[in-house]
């Protein structure tokens, strides 16, 4: 039973959120404020962060870097709106995925599984990239021999990127890959995505040599 620690300050939205994904097998531990949430999550470790943007205190962009700070921690926004700075914000604090309230449980409880998914991407082999080595089957990234920390996002994307040297997918197909958004999606969540793990992979990410950019279609990992 996956837990997920929920920080939302709304009591409605917080009880109704919970009782739902308690329903569809989840064990949620509340959180009415981002002071509250961060304490729990030294203290349970859960395996995956719901985390509402507006907070009283401090507010979730913040708290969302704090977590992330932390480790590869999954973690999925709630906001009230679609707005680009809300998303993209949330996107460039750390956020793996968002969703607009209000949600039903159902629709989250996809989202979740859908994201604790991306940390058991599988595979056999372990490939060299030149200083970059992929263990598909360990789900493991090194370079120059020390360990790269990847969020499970961030590990699925490199491993569908790295699959084919030199194939390009567009941002749609990778939304399908990586997110399993199979409807009308979002790039923003894949270039936000791009963007973090350039930060961790590239010794020049403005210049980057593993993933790269195809102009007016999407990304291809390499070729080295």
């Amino acid at each position: 039973m996956p837990t997920v620690l929920l920080i939302e300050d709304d009591p409605a939205v917080r009880e109704g959120l919970c009782l739902g994904l308690r329903r569809h097998g989840h064990d949620v531990e509340p959180a009415a404020d981002g002071e509250g949430g961060l304490r729990l999550l030294a203290a349970r470790r859960p395996d995956l962060v719901l985390l509402d943007l507006m907070l009283p205190g401090i507010d979730g962009f913040e708290v969302c870097r704090r977590i992330r700070a932390t480790g590869p921690i999954p973690i999925i926004m709630l906001t009230a709106r679609g707005d680009d700075i809300d998303v993209v914000g949330g996107l460039e604090a750390g956020a793996d995925d968002y969703v607009v309230k209000p949600v039903q449980p159902r629709v989250l409880d996809a989202r979740i599984k859908a994201v604790l998914r991306r940390g058991g991407a599988a595979g056999q082999d372990r490939e060299r990239h030149g200083a970059l080595v992929i263990d598909r089957a360990a789900c493991e990234v090194s370079k120059h021999g020390e360990p790269v920390r990847l969020t499970p996002t961030e590990l699925r994307l490199l491993l569908e990127l790295s699959r084919v040297p030199g194939r390009v997918l567009s941002r749609q197909q990778l939304l399908e890959l990586v997110w399993d958004h199979d409807y009308l999606g979002d790039s923003r969540l894949v270039d936000a995505c791009v963007q973090r793990l350039r930060a961790k992979l590239e010794d020049q990410p403005a210049a980057p040599v593993y993933v790269r950019t195809v102009r007016g279609f999407g990304y291809r990992f390499g070729p080295l």
